[in-house]
């Protein structure tokens, strides 16, 4: 058994799940612990249950509230010494012993999954993207891009599965209410991935045996989820595949998904 849901999804707030029949983790923990608490309960997940939080970087939308579920629930904390050392507030929440320190493209376990952290682009200190194996299933996890890398490109393969982040349509950003340095920011190549890009990235991932996608991480002001799925859509047609190619879902930013079975 491989199962993931997103519990929350956007530029306001992220946290996902993944479990196995012997482990229980979160991608990191981007809104209120209340609001964790209840996504999971929802799902008849006991917050207690869980093996561990991973963390993506250390920007609020996902760090929100990293010390209190840790230091609530007694939960390690997979980062890397960077990510850690950028967030003092939630550093100093988490007891020492629960500190379990990566580096990025060094494999570790946690019960029966295994994890390959491996580095994208972005403003952030150091951070990374997350592929998950269980036996002969992979998984990948993947927001907060500023652009799609060989590298990155590289980790995503042979997935079954991913979370794949479509944060904005270049127009719609254009138009928006964001200050001209934000709107720079968002489109460079330190900043979030255009939903034409995670569209030609998944037409990309089909050859290596996708089977299904969330895009994740969209953005409320430059983004429409209809929008995102049919530009994603768009480039599938353009590449030859069926739309019926591939399980295509868009993860909210306030409601959990359905519990995707790998």
């Amino acid at each position: 058994m491989l199962n993931f849901c997103s519990l929350y999804s956007g530029s306001s707030g992220n946290s996902h799940l993944v479990e196995s029949e012997n482990t229980k983790i979160l991608i990191d923990s981007g809104v209120s612990c209340k609001k964790i608490e209840s996504a999971l309960n929802d799902i008849n997940i006991n917050p207690s249950s869980l093996d561990a939080i991973l963390v993506t970087h250390e920007h609020s939308d996902h760090v929100q509230s990293l010390g209190t579920l840790s230091r609530k629930f007694d939960l390690p904390v997979f980062v890397n010494q960077e990510t850690l050392d950028a967030m003092p507030v939630q550093k100093d929440k988490i007891s020492e012993k629960n500190i379990k320190l990566f580096k990025n493209s060094d494999k570790f376990e946690i019960g029966d999954l295994k994890i390959n952290p491996f580095s994208i682009p972005h403003d952030a200190a150091n951070p990374c993207g997350f592929s998950i194996y269980k036996d002969d299933k992979k998984i990948s996890i993947a927001t907060d891009i500023g652009e799609m890398t060989n590298e990155v490109l590289k980790n995503l393969e042979e997935s079954l599965f991913v979370l794949l982040e479509a944060n904005y349509d270049p127009e719609i950003l254009k138009a928006s209410p964001y200050p001209f340095s934000l709107k720079k920011r968002i489109a460079g190549r330190l900043g979030h991935l255009p939903n034409e890009t995670a569209g030609k990235t998944i037409s990309h991932l089909l050859k290596s045996g996708l089977k299904s996608a969330l895009l994740g991480h969209l953005s409320k002001e430059s983004n429409f989820p209809e929008l995102a799925y049919q530009t994603v859509v768009d480039e599938l047609i353009s590449s030859n595949y069926n739309e019926n190619s591939l399980s295509l879902g868009v993860a909210s930013r306030n409601v959990h998904s359905k519990i995707i079975e790998i």
